[in-house]
């Protein structure tokens, strides 16, 4: 497996992968984990009350998306049985792996990288990523992905497997709570070294046994977005 650290160098600063007209200095860090004392699990379960509390903590902080949650432990999952059915603490999928962007559904999703689209698949199961797209990209440390989930249905049409993308092309846009999962609107974007065969699909929840190895198959992914500056 390649050093992340290859990925630093794919982009020279702050790369959008939502609306570019949404510009640097209006997004905001926002803590969703379990140490985050202000956030309810009443808040988690219900996509409404996401949003409400979204929206107050970005009216405080003075900013217009929020995002965050690279390795970040959640209570977010407990809703769902495709996070929670496991009864040993280790083997509950807790772990974010990716990175969420939280903005209005309809927002224009971009490819933060040159590339091709290599699988489309809607996962339609409550709590899943909903309608997803997964990009292939070349470097010299090898080939690479980047996986963009709860999207649009409308978004998965007329795709291609192959088809070429280029850094910015608007790629698709975010659904809402009725086909995303039933989450507040937000994408999650997440960076794959290892796609493991997998077409339209990869975890973006890890338990705390495996880990490791998806902290190292999927880097965080601030690397290519240079988003870790914003306050």
């Amino acid at each position: 497996m390649p050093n992340p650290n290859f990925l630093t160098g794919l982009t020279s600063g702050f790369t959008p992968v939502i609306d570019a007209g949404f510009s640097f200095d209006r997004y905001r860090h926002v803590d969703l984990s379990v140490n985050n004392a202000e956030l309810s699990q009443a808040q988690l379960d219900s996509p409404e009350a996401m949003q409400e509390y979204l929206n107050e903590f970005l009216r405080k902080k003075g900013g217009t998306i929020a995002w965050g949650g690279y390795n970040e432990h959640r209570g977010l999952y407990k809703r769902s049985g495709l996070f929670s059915a496991a009864e040993e603490e280790g083997l509950i999928r807790n772990r974010h792996i990716g990175i969420d962007v939280w903005a209005p559904a309809g927002t224009a999703i971009l490819a933060v990288l040159n590339g091709r689209i290599h699988s489309f698949k809607d996962n339609n199961n409550f709590g899943d990523y909903g309608p997803t797209i997964i990009l292939e990209h070349e470097s010299e440390a090898g080939k690479f992905y980047t996986l963009y989930g709860h999207l649009q249905r409308k978004s998965l049409e007329h795709l291609q497997v192959g088809q070429e993308v280029k850094q910015g092309e608007r790629i698709a846009s975010l659904g809402d709570a009725s086909e995303n999962g039933n989450y507040a609107p937000h994408l999650h974007f997440q960076i794959i070294l290892d796609l493991q065969g997998k077409e339209g699909d990869y975890p973006g929840v890890s338990n705390t046994k495996d880990l490791e190895f998806y902290l190292n198959n999927c880097p965080d992914p601030g690397l290519l977005l240079k988003i870790d500056k914003i306050n």
